[in-house]
């Protein structure tokens, strides 16, 4: 099986990217030539064959969600694409967005023409400054050749493209509190229904789709659904971005074909190519920071969204960080523990305080002062918020814990004996008895 194909990500490296003379010499724009012969609905119907799911972490049918913004009446309708990717071991969106900045530029201005839109946003992450730059001389160089602006192409079609962006809050990468940071009110999520496809961005029926999932769309209108489903699995289409991080030998971003397992991800030549240091691998963390830990055991899953789930995994935002034995399970917890203390928006008592105490737990489980009645007070913890948050940060912030007390429970015990199993905890106790 193929390990790796390029189809969004073959232009890296390989042309200048603002450059709108390399990016058509290498194939681009033909799929927003051909959009522009297309009926809108037409557009949609590939989208859908094509099983395209949300690339952003959500995985919702983007053929789904195009078509039901098709079928609100209400106008003007706004593009948007959601840029701020914030999660620890995720960095695929930057390698777009620096790297090929017109290839999302043309997928939004696909979008544009199935819904009739004049104005696009993206809102590219703050720390993203230089790749902001990048963008907008991208922006220029499409409106200086016809392909962005003012009667695109030569036919009705004026769409334009707007930067906004934030100050690197994590909670703006849900689309509703984005959608609030670009009309310059606090990054809050909004309360659903109603949906953002009929009050979204200025109260404005809205698309709001992933810098990846915007990246597929000029492909899949190029080479038809069917082909890009091929591609992937009967359930997944096409290719997804993956970010291997940790203590894998070769990090990096890689686009693979869904179907390909996470031992080949991991241990393959074409990719990860094994652990760093001649170490073993302890586990991995998928999904990003509110993604699941798996073990070595689920190493042959096949890499797509049916097959994750059913392992109890998740592809998420792309990311896989690599753990090896050296790791210890609760210092790593306190560290995602920590990032979304960070980031939560303190807007719910479940989530602002509820990391809180869950990283107050941990800290006694790594020094040696907890007791049984702790983990016992962490599932509860975590049942909480899971339940009662107000929005996915804090829904999914225990989901690394939850699948570790699930795998690793004799590691969690065995800090109850102030044993730490990669001699990572209780160092400093020691030293201070000696």
């Amino acid at each position: 099986m193929v390990m790796t194909r390029q189809l969004i990500s073959s232009n890296w490296g390989n042309i200048q990217p603002e450059s709108v003379e390399e990016y058509a010499m290498a194939g681009g724009f033909a799929g927003l030539k051909k959009a522009l012969s297309m009926q809108p609905d037409e557009i949609i119907a590939e989208i859908k064959t094509a099983k395209l799911l949300g690339r952003g972490g959500a995985a919702y049918p983007a053929g789904a969600k195009w078509e039901q913004l098709r079928a609100i009446p209400h106008s003007p309708k706004y593009i948007v694409c959601n840029g701020d990717e914030g999660e620890p071991g995720t960095f695929k969106d930057k390698m777009l967005l620096s790297q090929d900045p017109l290839r999302v530029i043309e997928g939004m201005t696909i979008a544009a023409y199935v819904f009739g839109s004049q104005d696009g946003y993206i809102y590219i992450r703050g720390e993203y400054l230089g790749i902001q730059k990048v963008f907008q001389q991208a922006i220029d160089n499409a409106v200086k050749e016809g392909y962005l602006g003012s009667r695109i192409l030569g036919t009705d079609l004026t769409f334009n493209i707007h930067i906004t962006s934030g100050a690197g809050a994590y909670i703006c990468g849900e689309n509703s509190a984005l959608l609030n940071s670009i009309e310059g009110k606090p990054g809050y999520p909004r309360i659903k229904p109603p949906h953002l496809a009929e009050v979204g961005l200025f109260s404005m029926p809205t698309l709001v789709n992933n810098v990846e999932t915007f990246s597929a769309v000029p492909t899949i209108v190029m080479e038809g659904g069917e082909k890009y489903l091929s591609y992937g699995t009967p359930d997944s289409g096409g290719t997804k971005l993956i970010c291997l991080s940790g203590l894998s030998r070769r990090n990096g971003v890689y686009e693979i074909p869904f179907g390909v397992t996470l031992r080949d991800i991991i241990y393959g030549s074409e990719i990860g190519g094994g652990i760093a240091r001649g170490k073993k691998l302890k586990f991995f963390h998928i999904g990003g920071q509110s993604g699941p830990c798996g073990t070595p055991d689920q190493l042959d899953t096949p890499y797509c969204y049916k097959a994750l789930k059913s392992a109890g995994l998740s592809a998420g935002s792309g990311a896989i960080v690599v753990l090896d034995e050296s790791v210890c399970i609760i210092d790593y917890l306190k560290g995602v523990t920590e990032f979304f203390i960070h980031e939560s928006c303190g807007k719910c008592t479940p989530c602002r305080e509820g990391n809180q105490k869950v990283h107050d737990i941990l800290c006694k489980l790594s020094n040696g002062m907890a007791v049984e009645q702790d983990i016992a007070l962490l599932k509860r913890l975590s049942s909480m918020m899971t339940n009662a948050s107000f929005c996915g940060l804090g829904q999914s912030a225990t989901v690394a814990l939850d699948t570790c007390l699930k795998h690793f429970a004799e590691e969690f015990d065995a800090h109850l004996q102030q044993k730490c199993p990669a001699g990572v905890c209780f160092e400093e106790q020691e030293r201070v008895a000696i």
